[in-house]
């Protein structure tokens, strides 16, 4: 009798610690990771090199997919907090539950000498590495999606084509983002060449190596990432044909898996109404499902 009450005295005590350990790893006894939200967390030290994070419960450094969010604003303006980009981050935690969310700010362009060009693409890396380095402390793959608008696309493409360390980005999201800046100055639509100059420090006449450089266009070939891009076909802002279809093409050309989608009633990013956004999501979704495993 002695010997079993010790054995049950014994047996009980490893049970208690298990669960005491149980408790203290996991905040209350659960196996699950807690979803979490992280406002305004700095990766720089400009004031605008900040980052909103949305980790989603139970992720894991192997299992849990990244999606990095760029708002538009013609480089100068816009905010990760525009009504547009709440609703975007909305949005994608619901069709997206499983993947960690990273709604970044960038420096703005004050024309005509601050911060220009490459300011916003070197914020842009910057973002993507401080995630990358962090993934143990945010519980998060290295696999990584970047989408962003008009020019969120465009830094968005940018990245994925232009840099592949240290990660190579798994597919790219792009709504109405400039691709091939030597056209937007030379056929710039209700853009201003002249502010497409002061952002790049000159035409491409004077300063070439800048307009190439900064073209996802130009970064575009066999070894690019899956591509998704959505296209109003009214947009005064970012020509359909020389900017969103001549990527499409180029991609296909060098065999990189794309889709292009033209939704030719609608104007640039910021004015698609519901039904399109709804449509464009759709699509979205289906297309991060195959190729981002």
């Amino acid at each position: 009798m002695k010997i079993k009450n010790i054995l049950f005295a014994s047996l009980s005590f490893i049970l208690i610690l298990s669960s005491c350990s149980k408790s203290d790893d996991n905040s209350g006894g659960s196996n699950s990771v807690a979803a979490k939200t992280m406002p305004n967390v700095s990766y720089g030290t400009d004031p605008l090199q900040k980052m909103d994070i949305y980790l989603p419960a139970d992720r894991t450094t192997t299992s849990t997919r990244v999606i990095i969010v760029v708002h538009g604003g013609a480089w100068i303006s816009g905010d990760k907090a525009d009504p547009q980009m709440v609703s975007f981050i909305d949005t994608l935690k619901k069709r997206l539950p499983d993947y960690a969310i990273f709604n970044i700010n960038y420096r703005l362009a004050a024309l005509p000498a601050t911060n220009t060009f490459p300011a916003q693409e070197l914020d842009m890396k910057a973002a993507v590495e401080f995630v990358y380095n962090n993934r143990a402390t945010y519980l998060v793959s290295d696999k990584f999606v970047l989408a962003g608008a008009s020019a969120g696309g465009h830094l968005a493409a940018l990245h994925a084509y232009k840099y592949h360390a240290p990660v190579n980005i798994k597919a790219v999201v792009d709504f109405c983002g400039p691709t091939d800046m030597i056209d937007m100055y030379n056929n710039p639509g209700a853009v201003s060449s002249t502010g497409i100059a002061l952002l790049l420090n000159g035409t491409p006449t004077t300063n070439l190596a800048l307009y190439q450089q900064s073209s996802p266009i130009f970064f575009a070939n066999a070894s690019s990432c899956p591509t998704i891009i959505l296209q109003g076909g009214a947009d005064l802002l970012v020509n359909a044909n020389t900017q969103s279809l001549a990527l499409k093409n180029k991609l296909t050309t060098a065999g990189v898996t794309s889709q292009y989608f033209l939704y030719p009633a609608q104007g640039h990013v910021d004015a698609w109404d519901a039904a399109t956004f709804t449509d464009a999501f759709n699509k979205i979704q289906v297309f991060l499902a195959a190729n981002v495993q």
